[in-house]
């Protein structure tokens, strides 16, 4: 299990998870972060500091949201990013493009 950061850190991105991440795996986009699932050594410790309450354990990530369990993944496949497995964000720095779907996502209103 990982965590999986979700739409309400979209252009939103405090940066507390990041500071806290004892294994430094919540990665940067231009809109929002990603957590890389094969880093996360499942903590919790980004939860409990995230303002827009914008991360969850895999498992527990509500339905409508589901899909960026796979968009979290994906932000590193060679489709997206080609960072592979970097085994640490603050060697790789921002990346220069987000996942698709997040590049295009229009806000909820209310959200």
């Amino acid at each position: 299990m990982a965590y999986v950061i979700v739409d309400t850190c979209i252009d939103c991105k405090d940066a507390s998870c990041v500071a806290c991440c004892p294994v430094d795996c919540i990665y940067e986009g231009p809109r929002t972060y990603y957590i890389h699932p094969d880093e996360c050594i499942n903590c919790g410790i980004c939860v409990s500091v995230c303002p827009p309450e914008a991360i969850y354990e895999d498992a527990d990530v509500p339905e409508p949201l589901r899909a960026f369990i796979a968009i979290n993944r994906e932000f590193f496949s060679p489709a997206v990013t080609a960072l592979g497995s970097p085994a640490g964000a603050s060697s790789v720095g921002a990346a220069l493009r987000d996942h698709p779907t997040v590049a295009g996502w229009t806000a909820t209103p209310g959200r």
